[in-house]
């Protein structure tokens, strides 16, 4: 089964494609990296997920269904950006999630905050690129939904925090069943993470399989990257 299928996708800003004919499969219960360098197409699709990007052709479903505000309620996502507000701390933000955000719960946010490192009465503004991806990451992961996706939770921050952050995952899935979506091109410290690959280059599905087989018969998911997009 998969979770996501997307068919012929293209996505055009002004004269560019950021996505050209994009197919991709991606399977249920299991770690799914979507891998490439910077404007290869990832985050657009990422955000196509959620329907905050529209394709310009070609289909796209979400655990079944069109992307849409129910599949919304059923996606756990986490931008390549955040928004604090002055003022707010570590507490604030799983107070804020309580209530905005369907199926979190609280008390686990509060324990995957303490797991990551960080303090209740730490305040949001001024925080670290890692401090706050690791913040962020711990909201996302408090909601007990099966879509978790990904965008960028890795790229400019410490090796402390990505460890961190890659211990997290491991212990909610081990946990939770979910299907879990990942967009990076940083892959030296995190590929033994993932089950199924797929490799986005200009607009299009370069490669895409099973993580173990695509080892066995090309070397390492590094290897492969860099013949790719060398």
């Amino acid at each position: 089964m998969n979770a996501i299928s997307g068919a012929g996708i293209c996505k055009k800003y002004g004269k560019r494609r950021a996505l050209d004919r994009f197919d991709i499969e991606v399977p249920e219960n299991a770690i799914t990296a979507i891998l490439g360098p910077n404007g290869a197409g990832k985050s657009t699709f990422m955000r196509m997920l959620t329907g905050l990007v529209v394709p310009d052709e070609g289909t796209l479903t979400v655990l079944g269904r069109k992307p849409s505000w129910e599949t919304n309620r059923l996606i756990s996502y986490l931008p390549d950006r955040a928004r604090w507000y002055q003022g707010h701390t570590v507490e604030t933000a799983i107070e804020w999630g309580s209530r905005l955000l369907p199926s979190f719960r609280k008390d686990e946010a509060r324990e995957i905050v303490g797991s990551l490192g960080l303090e209740a009465d730490m305040e949001t503004e001024g925080m670290s690129k890692g401090q706050e991806a690791r913040l962020m990451l711990a909201l996302c992961l408090a909601r007990d939904v099966p879509l978790l996706v990904l965008d960028e939770p890795f790229s400019g921050i410490d090796l402390l925090s990505r460890e961190k952050i890659v211990a997290a995952l491991i212990d909610s899935f081990s946990v939770r069943r979910q299907t879990v979506l990942i967009c990076t091109h940083e892959i030296a410290e995190t590929e033994s993470l993932f089950d199924h690959a797929v490799f986005v280059h200009e607009g299009r599905v370069a490669l895409a399989g099973e993580v173990e087989e695509l080892r066995s018969e090309r070397g390492s998911m590094q290897d492969i990257y860099r013949r790719i997009y060398a």
